[in-house]
């Protein structure tokens, strides 16, 4: 054999040994993958309190300028264990926000979208268009619709049950968003086109025999006449079920979206003597017996989960939908959000600012879901997060696709869930709300430590607020004079981000009312 013949076989031999170790690191990349594949898809619960606000519970969410927890008064008049032990075994964010009223929030929940986006920018009155006087006449009302994108049609497509459980507010009387099962949804318990129920009571038939008849909780039949709260019959209902989706071997995603803490405030008689002699009013002392309510359900269905051997499978999700509107007196615009400035409806932090807990229902970094969305522990998280944040998170983890055509406003949660910073996503909240109520024709947004408010004014005149978070975060004193180059630094940013969304304004005679930027 020559020299040439030679050198040919060896380079043969080199290619085949290169082509064989390649064959068998696809392959053991194939088998890892098969494996990630395999394990059983994550079961998903989205665990959303009306009207919940970051203070209106005994987990504290509040940091000092060192990032260490405080404790105010109203964590201590509240009694909320399970979200304790939630809080304990997962990680909170103190930095959480929602849009200022719920049909927002829950629109952008299920879409991943701002709401300056999909245009439901005012709750939904579900008889009529409540745009108020100088709102956008071509704003959302109709709210979602069966074209809609949203996360649990997605999970339709993955092979997952989705259910809904209590208030749905997605659109008004005769929409498709009134019944959450042409969004998405393949159970719908209780879910219609109101936005309180009309009654807690069973004895009441939730408002059908008493109450208000107009909002009566539709679907409860099992329960009226009895002496059951709402809240413990949307929970039974709930775990009924989860326990027919294990039966047909199906994962789950649930919306556990209930009525409380919304008013009227009717007082849950089990808890009522928590609270008694508080010295607090009634409709405070009924608040917070819907508040120790909604904890009591979450522990239930926790260990529901986990006895059905389904816990450490099982993502929970806990989060309220705008600020709090707990019944309590207002002291120069402090009141329920105390020591944050405001409650729901307002532009300030205490109408967006929302509880935040993301854990496994039984932890175990062993567990194959739990890698792939590691959670640590009794842990912290003071970067911003928000509602946005919910769709791009849980598609990640479930394997969902989303539409190319479909926009994204939030950010995976998946580096901010151990503990880490995402440096690739902004720190940016946007709320609009081009309508009338407590704070009326106003977009706020907050950017890192600086927070800007625009209120849109009838005669053209432009009002500023401007706050920094950081050294302020009680918001108590505007410095929009005092920082004329930070201010047109927020307005230029805020008036981008209504145009890249293709926000609707307020209108007089006809014409928007756009913001007016700083000279």
């Amino acid at each position: 054999m020559t020299l040439k013949s030679l050198d040919t076989l060896s380079k043969f031999k080199n290619t085949l040994k290169i082509l064989i170790s390649a064959f068998l690191i696809i392959a053991n990349i194939s088998s890892v993958g098969a494996q990630t594949i395999d394990h059983k898809p994550p079961n998903i619960i989205v665990f959303l309190v009306d009207d919940m606000g970051i203070m209106d519970s005994s987990v504290p969410f509040l940091t000092d300028s060192d990032g260490s927890l405080i404790k105010y008064p109203l964590n201590e008049y509240y009694r909320t264990p399970h979200m304790e032990k939630l809080a304990a075994q997962g990680m909170r964010f103190t930095n959480f926000y929602a849009h200022s009223v719920c049909s927002p929030s829950r629109t952008s929940i299920l879409t991943g979208q701002n709401s300056a986006r999909h245009g439901v920018t005012n709750w939904v009155h579900p008889e009529s268009n409540n745009k108020t006087p100088l709102g956008p006449p071509g704003w959302n009302w109709k709210g979602l619709d069966k074209s809609s994108v949203t996360f649990p049609r997605l999970l339709q497509a993955q092979g997952y049950t989705t259910i809904h459980v209590g208030k749905a507010h997605f659109g008004p009387l005769n929409s498709d968003g009134e019944d959450p099962s042409n969004i998405g949804f393949d159970v719908n318990i209780g879910g219609s086109a109101i936005g309180q129920p009309g009654s807690y009571l069973g004895t009441e038939a939730y408002g059908l025999t008493g109450g208000d008849k107009h909002r009566a909780v539709p679907g409860l039949e099992n329960y009226h006449g009895k002496d059951v709260f709402l809240t413990e019959a949307l929970t039974l209902e709930a775990n009924k079920a989860i326990s027919q989706a294990k039966e047909a071997g199906k994962p789950f995603y649930l919306n556990m979206w209930h009525y409380a803490v919304h008013a009227p405030f009717y007082s849950d008689a089990r808890f009522k003597e928590h609270y008694s002699h508080s010295g607090k009013s009634e409709n405070a002392q009924a608040y917070a017996t819907l508040v120790e309510g909604i904890d009591k359900s979450l522990g239930d269905i926790v260990q529901h989960v986990k006895n059905l051997g389904l816990g450490n499978n099982t993502l929970i999700l806990f989060l309220g939908d705008n600020g709090s509107d707990a019944p309590l007196q207002i002291i120069d615009n402090y009141s329920s959000a105390s020591p944050l400035k405001g409650k729901k409806g307002n532009h300030w932090e205490g109408g967006m600012r929302v509880p935040f807990i993301a854990s496994w229902v039984s932890p175990d970094q062993h567990q194959l879901a739990q890698q792939s969305l590691p959670i640590n522990q009794n842990a912290v998280q003071t970067q911003l997060g928000s509602i946005l944040d919910i769709f791009p998170t849980l598609i990640r983890l479930s394997g969902a696709k989303t539409p190319e055509n479909h926009p994204i406003d939030g950010f995976q949660l998946h580096q901010q869930l151990t503990g880490s910073q995402n440096l690739e996503r902004d720190e940016m909240f946007l709320n609009h709300f081009p309508h009338e109520h407590r704070s009326s024709y106003f977009t706020s947004l907050v950017n890192s430590d600086w927070k800007i408010i625009y209120h849109y004014q009838s005669d053209g005149t432009p009002k500023y607020e401007l706050f920094n978070l950081n050294s302020d975060p009680f918001e108590t004193t505007n410095v929009a004079n005092t920082h004329p180059e930070q201010l047109k630094m927020m307005m230029a940013l805020l008036s981008k981000e209504l145009e890249d969304k293709k926000a609707l304004y307020p209108e007089k005679n006809q014409q928007p009312l756009r913001p007016i930027l700083p000279k």
